[in-house]
């Protein structure tokens, strides 16, 4: 017994004020605590400073105000009185009682959302004829864009195509401008210049540019202005009167063209001063739109028809 206790003092003593090279027992210190579980609630002010978070105080039953309760049988049916309905009071109608939409009111909605060309008819008094071609690109290696054209109403006549350059700093680049009036001959009337490096493309350009600009004739019933006009774009002037029927269309250059594919039969056109071609076509169409029905004139005054001429 006396040599087990020496042996194991002399382990102890050898495990505590020696080096740890040279210890028994391993290097790593292990320490324990033992503390009690927490029995408060989760926000306690050891976690948590009181002074962000303020006092915390639980509502005590005492504080609840009871008194309503008191009073009230929870068997007792209470009766329910709905208010009075006020005088000319109409109840509105039934979602399925409604009058059923009209197929300009669908078409108007389909418009707002996919834009005109859902439907190809703008009932919102959109533009749709912004282009006047389609591309179909066919699959393959010789893949080529062929051009369709949309049949909108609307008849194309080339007043001019001339060759135009352009100097810059490398050269001049050669380009064709092209001149185009289209029309329905019902009334409506556009003029479009458009520029490329192929006469068909600046062709097809200048009738989406004239699509762009179409404008409305006033004719009279027999196919003729209602008063006479005069328009000037840039250095050209250009002159129209009304005419008797069967006069025709007495007109030469852009001014002719123009008048023809507005619908105009009888008409008497004469160019003063340039004789630029798209100076006086659009010349034709500044006169055109200072024209006025005679029934918009007798409105604007407040007086009948009749009396205009008095």
């Amino acid at each position: 017994m006396a040599a087990a206790s020496a042996a194991l003092n002399s382990l102890s003593s050898l495990s505590l004020h020696s080096s740890p090279r040279f210890s028994v027992l391993p290097s790593t210190k292990f320490t324990f605590s033992l503390t009690t579980r927490n029995t408060q609630p989760f926000l306690s002010t050891s976690s948590f400073p009181i002074a962000s978070f303020g006092a915390i105080r639980t509502k005590s039953s005492d504080d609840i105000d009871t008194s309503f309760f008191d009073n009230v049988n929870p068997e007792e049916e209470i009766p329910f009185n709905p208010p009075e309905i006020p005088e000319g009071f109409v109840a509105p109608p039934s979602f399925d009682e409604g009058p059923m939409e009209t197929e300009d009111e669908i078409a108007a909605a389909y418009e707002e959302l996919y834009g005109p060309v859902y439907s190809g008819v703008s009932v919102l008094g959109q533009d749709i004829h912004v282009m006047d071609s389609k591309l179909k690109i066919e699959d393959g290696f010789t893949s080529e864009a062929k051009t369709e054209k949309i049949r909108d109403g609307f008849e194309e006549r080339v007043v001019q195509v001339r060759r135009v350059t352009k100097v810059v700093k490398g050269g001049k680049q050669l380009r064709f401008r092209a001149i185009v009036v289209v029309g329905d001959k019902e009334g409506r009337v556009g003029v479009g210049v458009g520029k490329a490096k192929e006469v068909i493309a600046a062709v097809q350009k200048s009738a989406v540019d004239a699509r762009r600009n179409i404008i409305t004739v006033p004719m009279t019933k027999y196919s003729t202005f209602p008063h006479r006009s005069e328009g000037d774009y840039g250095a050209a002037k250009v002159m129209l009167r009304p005419a008797s029927p069967g006069t025709g269309v007495i007109a030469g250059g852009a001014v002719r063209i123009v008048l023809e594919m507005a619908g105009v039969d009888n008409a008497l056109g004469k160019q003063l001063g340039s004789n630029n071609a798209l100076n006086n076509a659009r010349a034709t169409v500044v006169a055109i739109q200072k024209m006025r029905q005679f029934s918009e004139v007798a409105q604007d005054r407040g007086i009948p028809m009749e009396e205009l001429w008095k």
